[in-house]
């Protein structure tokens, strides 16, 4: 689109130029100038003395790419995840996003997407109220490689402290935003949820991220974003009910389901901690019994205990 605009504005482009522009390689734009010609049949030519390309013809706009049905069907979802933050910073700028990415379909694919539109809906349960203008200094200092600093309260801590970090991810997980960073004074890495980080400023230093770091391989034991270092067999049982919500999902990576007798299963994951798993655990309520740890089991039963004395 940028090389069709500067085509029109008779600015004759070249390969080289537009490459620079979005930091490419000038082969990458020259296969775009291929798929424009020979794809898209536009009136493209060389001009030798002004050492850029331009329109033979007027073209008036540029040519609607015909979508699959199942592309379709993507735009949809897509449009239909932005409602995760509705009522959010992130609602204008990605509803925004949107109406440009579908401003060039043509209009048989918009009557498409707009009777799919009431057949399909997401409906997230209370999603994270995250700052913007925080947002946006996060990904800039991952994008540059740039130590930050911020302030930061632990989870039912009164004051927060002075945080500095590298910042090497950011991940949205069950509707909340974690930011995972190493931590210079503390030499190791920690996870820091979004909503209590506070004033974050890129410093002029610059990191590099190890090569052995990778997102999925930190989380590999993890039931969401918790980093333990312990070794657990975690095994539930669920009865009919439960057993039916649960078949069908991919809970974790390392799950192994075993059907049980009358409808019931066990399900077995690999963790390297359970203080995630005992939320989990509990919000199934009486339809799950946790086999094994041992630990797992006994840290529910006295939760069940302080339950019962509070609302006997």
């Amino acid at each position: 689109m940028r090389f069709h605009d500067l085509l029109k504005a008779q600015a004759y482009p070249n390969c080289n130029q537009v490459a620079k522009e979005f930091e490419v390689s000038w082969r990458t734009i020259m296969r775009d100038v291929d798929f424009m010609k020979c794809r898209l049949n536009l009136p493209m030519e060389f001009d030798p003395r002004r050492n850029g390309y331009y329109y033979t013809k007027p073209v008036d706009h540029f040519p609607h790419l015909p979508l699959s049905e199942s592309e379709v069907f993507a735009l949809l979802i897509a449009h239909k995840a932005i409602a995760q933050y509705r009522g959010t910073p992130f609602e204008h700028p990605l509803s925004l996003a949107f109406k440009r990415l579908t401003g060039q379909l043509d209009s048989s694919t918009k009557y498409s997407l707009g009777n799919l539109d009431e057949a399909l809906s997401f409906r997230p349960f209370a999603p994270e109220d995250t700052d913007l203008e925080t947002f946006e200094i996060l990904t800039r200092a991952l994008k540059e490689r740039r130590v930050l600093k911020f302030q930061y309260r632990n989870l039912d801590a009164e004051k927060a402290q002075g945080r500095r970090v590298h910042p090497y991810h950011l991940a949205c997980v069950d509707n909340h935003w974690y930011l995972f960073a190493f931590d210079v004074k503390r030499d190791a890495m920690r996870t820091f949820a979004l909503p209590r980080l506070k004033s974050p400023e890129i410093t002029a230093e610059h990191f590099t991220i190890p090569k052995i770091f990778n997102i999925s391989e930190y989380l590999k034991g993890s039931f969401g974003v918790f980093k333990g270092t312990d070794d657990y067999e975690m095994v539930v049982d669920f009865d009919s009910w439960g057993a039916d919500l649960i078949r069908g999902r991919k809970w974790h990576a390392s799950q192994e389901i075993t059907e049980l007798p009358n409808r019931q299963l066990r399900l077995r994951l690999r963790l390297n901690n359970i203080e995630e798993a005992e939320r989990w655990v509990l919000s199934w309520g009486a339809h799950a019994t946790v086999v094994r740890p041992q630990a797992l089991a006994n840290r529910l039963r006295d939760i069940g205990s302080t339950l019962q004395s509070r609302y006997q």
